[in-house]
């Protein structure tokens, strides 16, 4: 720690992750199942924006947002898993002030883009089944690459919101920060200054990308329930299912998680809930996705089989 100008209090240059578990053993067999679990992502992912790029099949604005949403898994793994899998084997987990606030700003980003993401794959299954014939012209491909750089624009602008409030928090001890990744609320704990300005500011940003995408999702599939339901035809209505399946379990999971973390009271559930939680949050929905996508949409596994039979006869 560097002293103050004041003398009386101490900044903090570095912090100390308590992470998930002090148990040796624990340790080993965590850094084992979440190395795979992040080689399966990274893994998983790329085959997902590679399959789409080499695949004329899956030339549809439907895969031009889901290979960005693969993109931005992997970034949003990445910003935490590697970190933490280093700190399993090491006596003393700790961040720099920089790396905690590169680390924060970056989950930040990560998390808000594919928010955004989420609520425009949404939209793009409205047009898809309740305008079919406006479909070409409503998703052109002008279309998907504004609403794609809106979404990064968005994270960007929120990344942007955390950097500084990180900036205006002044640490000055204690430096451990009970989580296993520099998070929002754990830091706000540490902080020894006056935080409601930057804190307001960050959870009214953060709450407004939070109910725009999941109005603009909820909206998309109110009307895509009614407009399948209103189908004569069970083919019909089963294909326009098929198509949404994946895309809502994806949903159901990534904002059912936010909602336990960041809109629960804290008082319902323990900082040992919130790190599972948060676990499964950062690392597991990441791994998650192409696996949804991949193994319920007939489209895309038709898409994979073509591509192996011409590696096999090639």
């Amino acid at each position: 720690m560097a002293f103050l100008e004041d003398g009386n209090h101490t900044a903090v240059t570095e912090f100390i992750l308590l992470g998930l578990t002090h148990d040796l053993v624990l340790r080993v067999i965590l850094f084992t199942i979440i190395l795979c679990i992040y080689l399966v992502t990274v893994s998983g992912n790329l085959s997902t924006i590679l399959l789409i790029r080499v695949s004329s099949q899956l030339h549809h604005p439907m895969y031009f947002f889901l290979s960005h949403l693969a993109s931005i898994d992997i970034g949003f793994s990445s910003s935490v898993t590697p970190n933490m899998l280093f700190n399993f084997l090491v006596e003393k987990s700790t961040i720099s002030y920089t790396g905690c606030c590169i680390q924060f700003s970056s989950a930040a980003f990560f998390g808000t883009v594919e928010c955004f993401l989420l609520a425009t794959m949404a939209y793009d299954r409205f047009v898809a089944i309740c305008n079919p014939l406006l479909y070409s012209t409503k998703m052109s491909t002008q279309t998907c690459v504004q609403l794609v750089v809106g979404s990064y624009i968005g994270g960007f602008l929120n990344s942007s919101f955390a950097i500084v409030s990180f900036f205006t928090f002044l640490f000055c001890g204690p430096n451990r920060i009970n989580h296993f990744y520099c998070d929002f609320a754990p830091l706000v704990e540490l902080s020894c200054s006056d935080i409601s300005v930057p804190v307001v500011v960050t959870s009214i940003f953060s709450a407004s990308v939070t109910i725009i995408t999941v109005f603009v999702i909820a909206i998309s599939y109110t009307y895509i329930l009614i407009t399948i339901l209103k189908m004569r035809s069970t083919e019909g209505r089963h294909k326009a299912f098929s198509t949404c399946t994946s895309h809502l379990t994806a949903v159901t999971l990534f904002y059912g998680t936010i909602t336990f973390i960041y809109v629960m009271p804290k008082s319902s559930y323990s900082t040992d809930q919130n790190k599972v939680a948060s676990l499964f949050y950062t690392v597991v929905i990441p791994m998650l996705n192409p696996l949804i996508y991949s193994l319920r949409n007939n489209e895309f596994k038709s898409a994979l089989k073509r591509q192996l039979g011409k590696k096999t006869f090639s």
